[in-house]
């Protein structure tokens, strides 16, 4: 009897079971969704905090990134202009001053090793050593087996010249303290100079040089800009409006800009400096001589009369079509770009200027079209001067020969660099007399060398 109630009693609490579960509302998709994302996430919580791992640097990861701070969050930029004229004063006492100079010179100079090479000073590996122990903790960098490894040419007793060394250490030191120098004008604080900030910098740098003594402060401005366009010209060839102070530090412009420190500077290195007081004055003398309405601007007409007046037409209006100008005129900054382009035709980046113009059709390439419509610009002037046309044929396979591009029918900027004639082939197409220097160099060779051999008989 016990047995047979307790199995009516269990069958009983089974239908019950059933009949509750079929009266439960059933669950939505959804919900079975989030119901297995949270028992998920509960058991892999519980996972990962069993895990013992012995390095739990990625549970505190640094800030790597700080943004610069907006225009008007005037107190975090004050903050971060201190902060970093604090850092640059800290890398400047970190430098070698002149007195720990000389200490450097008078314990190279006591520790050479003989014998000596005709006048000069040399010094060996141990005594090198010996030197850097004394020199103190500013010069351990300049100690080192990678810089006298560096410096060690073909000695037979294994010794570097002292002079050299010294020149080596003077020269990074100028290189440090000419990056700091120009870091402080590094208004953004990102390692470049914007056009203003280099102005500002060249601007304050002309009483320090003695070469510019002479230059009148009306001038000043002037003198800025020309300098100035000159580090943009050719450091800036994407026109981004600002440069790289690791690009100004590795080219050789702020040598020939420093150079003018000194009071001994020959007339000749002075005419060949760009940043010199004569050339200055003669290339802002050169724009004033051409603006002959005094306009303070250049019009295609009296820009024509530039060099020996002999630029094509055709060149011209390309000039005045891609350059910057005002109501059709140009002004003086768009016009030092010019005279850059046209006097150092050698280099890429003058290259590069006039072959955007030459581009006529914005292709990336010059071809046959290209290269005749502008050498019918130097056979009209051959005929307004009373000269026998050249064949366009003739010039164009000689000008395909010396560029010698990879595309037979196509030159591209690159080919012009690489074959080291894009002087030559630019002189060709867009100036009559250097077209006619061009057709004559056997004849002006020959004078040259007659010439020679006349000096040479007095």
């Amino acid at each position: 009897m016990r047995a047979a109630a307790a199995g009516v009693m269990e069958w009983q609490r089974r239908l019950r079971g059933r009949l509750s579960a079929r009266r439960a509302p059933k669950k939505s998709e959804q919900e079975l969704k989030d119901e297995e994302m949270e028992l998920f996430t509960k058991y892999y919580m519980e996972w990962k905090g069993g895990r013992k791992s012995g390095n739990t640097s990625y549970t505190n990861i640094p800030r790597f990134y700080y943004r610069l701070p907006a225009e008007d969050e005037v107190l975090l930029q004050k903050l971060r202009e201190e902060s970093r004229a604090v850092f640059l004063q800290r890398k400047s006492r970190e430098l070698l001053d002149n007195e720990e100079l000389q200490n450097l010179w008078f314990l190279l100079d006591k520790h050479q090793t003989s014998p000596t090479i005709g006048e000069e000073a040399m010094i060996n590996y141990e005594n090198f050593l010996k030197v850097g122990e004394k020199a103190g903790p500013k010069c351990k960098q300049f100690f080192t087996a990678k810089i006298f490894a560096k410096l060690l040419h073909n000695d037979p007793y294994g010794r570097i010249s002292i002079m050299q060394f010294f020149n080596y250490v003077m020269r990074k030191v100028w290189l440090h303290q000419t990056r700091i120098g120009l870091s402080l004008y590094d208004v953004a604080g990102q390692g470049y100079l914007r056009e203003s900030d280099l102005e500002n910098y060249i601007l304050e740098l002309i009483p320090t040089l003695p070469q510019l003594d002479g230059l009148e402060k009306s001038f000043y401005s002037f003198y800025v800009c020309t300098a100035v366009r000159k580090f943009f010209f050719f450091l800036d060839p994407l026109r981004t409006g600002k440069i790289k102070i690791q690009d100004i530090l590795a080219c050789s412009f702020l040598d020939d800009l420093l150079e003018l420190r000194d009071e001994e500077l020959s007339k000749e290195s002075q005419e060949t400096n760009w940043f010199s007081a004569p050339s200055a004055l003669r290339v802002y003398g050169q724009y004033l001589n051409l603006d002959k309405d005094h306009n303070g601007m250049l019009s295609k007409e009296e820009l024509s009369r530039y060099g020996t007046g002999t630029l094509t037409n055709i060149f011209l209006d390309r000039v005045f079509q891609e350059c910057l100008t005002y109501d059709g005129e140009m002004d003086y900054k768009t016009y030092l770009d010019f005279v850059l382009a046209l006097e150092n035709r050698k280099e890429p980046a003058a290259l590069q200027y006039i072959f955007k113009l030459l581009d006529i059709e914005n292709k990336g390439y010059l071809n046959v079209f290209s290269l005749n419509y502008f050498f019918r610009a130097i056979q009209e002037q051959m005929k307004i001067h009373g000269q026998e046309p050249v064949s366009f044929q003739d010039v164009k396979d000689e000008i395909f020969d010396m560029v010698k591009p990879k595309d037979p029918y196509k030159i591209s900027l690159q080919d012009l660099i690489n074959s080291s004639q894009g002087d030559t082939v630019t002189s060709i197409l867009i100036d009559l007399n250097g077209f006619w220097t061009y057709e004559n160099r056997e004849v002006l060779v020959a004078s040259d060398n007659d010439s020679a051999a006349d000096v040479d008989d007095t």
